[in-house]
């Protein structure tokens, strides 16, 4: 027969498992400091979330100049061709 549980072993019980189940503590690569890795935090897991969101706040210049995306399509379109005719050329 099978004894059943009252709630103070119950309680012990989550307790000790909430501690079982602690998230990981890392070391940022940036400043060296110990964080825990949750699941909600931004950023890299090798990086605490101070050091994660000053590299978040920084703009990001992506984009660029009218001219350059003239460029770019013509330059893509050079690299469309020369792997074609690697790829599909008879050998002669």
């Amino acid at each position: 027969m099978r004894a059943i549980a009252t709630s103070e072993q119950l309680s012990l019980r989550v307790s000790e498992l909430e501690l079982a189940m602690a998230f990981p503590i890392k070391v940022c690569s940036v400043c060296s400091e110990e964080f825990e890795l949750r699941p909600d935090k931004p950023g890299f897991a090798n990086r605490c979330p101070a050091c994660s969101e000053q590299e978040s706040v920084e703009p990001a210049s992506k984009g660029g100049n009218a001219s350059l995306t003239g460029s770019n399509k013509e330059l893509n379109r050079a690299r469309r061709n020369a792997m074609r005719d690697l790829l599909y050329r008879k050998d002669r």
